[in-house]
């Protein structure tokens, strides 16, 4: 048996849940050293770092002229894809714009009968960096983190965006990958991956620009990366290991429910997929399929390591506890597989990317739903969220005061600043008033 159901009552099932709740991990000090060296290299040699690591790790015979995809290999990337792919594609980046749009922010200006004028002023970020894995050495190119990463950044309103993905061993890149950038207007792509790409986006390079925001996810060598440059530019997140968790009730399909489970078990041995079902049946049921489902799948090693080694049923009392689990567990994706999941909606306070009813798979969301993949994983939706267009977004504020505005308000500042110690402030809203 892959995973063996456990009673949230029992204490092994207490012990369960207080290890979900509190599963935030960052790297080994082995792998936060690496990257610091890897980090340093880039900062001090530029092109010629990025080029020495991608030979040993990339492409063996890399060559400097290579770093940056040229306007053919732009250019043939569209006699390489199918139609098939092209509508697939099209029909993704207008779904994925379309939710997008809505999240764009305006700037505002209050002004008072006095004379004072305030506000926000909201601008794009200058430079974002997008990163895209290689994906098994350009085997299977991960085209949704293009579009996820992307558009968001387009519709904020950033005039570069700059794409860096590892070239394959003969030095290319996927087509897939080049044909989706180009069509939601990116052509600035650079080869180069892991730590050392997010070291050029951070520091820039005699080639690679600096950055102001780095989003896009990776393995662990990425993600310790992107923490180690985080207050230099913006990241979007520290991401650990995808997540599911699925919570059912007696109507809910197992078949559907395993289908799922596995669906989070195949990306990464360490991928936490979780059950929470109100119904002993149910789980019984979605052990079964999931050992019937497992043989169909092309990694179905990984998925069997990731559910046997970290995979998690647990039998819930009722659905208010399994609503509770779900706010203490706070995954990245949560599906409600339950009768009227709309009616349990509110209840739920933290979580990801929320899906609703049997025919709402997390695959959706992934590929063609519209909301953004990229989402807080290690209890971290508690207080994040999804990507969006606000991640490459910065907002200023924006005061002005006329004579009448300062008189009013003169008195209360200068007894503020003078309470702090602070008399410099209070003298200079003093000159100003002629005191």
């Amino acid at each position: 048996m892959l995973i063996t159901p456990i009673a949230t009552t029992a204490p092994e099932g207490q012990a369960i849940l207080a290890r979900l709740a509190d599963r935030f991990q960052l790297a080994d000090s082995r792998v936060q050293e690496i990257v610091g060296e890897i980090l340093d290299a880039v900062r001090k040699r530029g092109d010629a770092a990025l080029v020495e690591y991608t030979r040993k790790f990339d492409a063996p015979d890399f060559h400097p002229d290579q770093l940056r995809v040229s306007p053919e290999e732009l250019a043939a990337a569209y006699g390489l894809v199918d139609q098939e792919f092209m509508e697939a594609l099209q029909l993704a980046i207008d779904r994925i714009r379309s939710f997008h749009e809505r999240e764009k922010e305006e700037s505002w200006i209050v002004t008072e009968e006095n004379g004072t004028i305030t506000g926000r002023l909201v601008q794009p970020v200058d430079v974002a960096g997008l990163y895209v894995p290689g994906g098994q050495g350009g085997k299977t190119p991960l085209v949704s983190s293009v579009l996820m990463n992307g558009l968001p950044a387009g519709i904020a309103g950033v005039e570069r965006r700059v794409m860096m993905t590892p070239p394959g061993a003969d030095g290319a890149v996927n087509p897939a990958l080049l044909v989706a950038a180009q069509e939601i207007g990116i052509d600035e792509i650079y080869k180069a991956g892991s730590a050392w790409a997010i070291a050029a986006l951070a520091f820039g390079t005699q080639s690679v620009p600096k950055v102001d925001v780095i989003v896009g996810p990776g393995n662990q060598f990425v993600t310790e990366a992107k923490r180690q440059v985080s207050g230099r530019v913006r990241i979007d997140m520290i991401a650990g290991p995808s997540e599911v968790l699925i919570v059912a009730d007696q109507t809910a399909n197992p078949a559907y429910i395993a289908a799922d489970m596995l669906a989070q078990a195949e990306h990464d041995p360490q991928a936490l997929a979780m059950l929470a079902t109100t119904s002993e049946k149910v789980a019984a049921q979605v052990v079964a399929e999931l050992d019937q489902q497992l043989a169909a799948l092309s990694r179905q090693e990984i998925a069997r390591t990731s559910l046997a080694e970290r995979g998690v049923i647990l039998i819930a009392e009722d659905l208010t506890e399994a609503m509770a689990i779900a706010n203490r567990i706070a995954a990245e994706h949560l599906e409600l597989m339950i009768d009227a999941p709309f009616q349990w909606l509110p209840k739920i306070r933290h979580a990801g990317a929320i899906f609703l009813g049997a025919h709402t798979p997390e695959s959706a969301g992934d590929y063609m739903a519209g909301p953004n993949h990229v989402l807080p994983t290690m209890g971290t939706a508690r207080f994040s969220s999804a990507l969006g267009v606000e991640t490459f977004i910065k907002k200023s504020s924006v005061i002005s005061y006329s004579a009448e505005a300062l008189r009013a308000h003169g008195d209360q500042i200068q007894q503020l600043a003078n309470l702090e110690g602070l008399t410099a402030h209070a003298r200079s809203v003093a000159l100003r008033l002629g005191k």
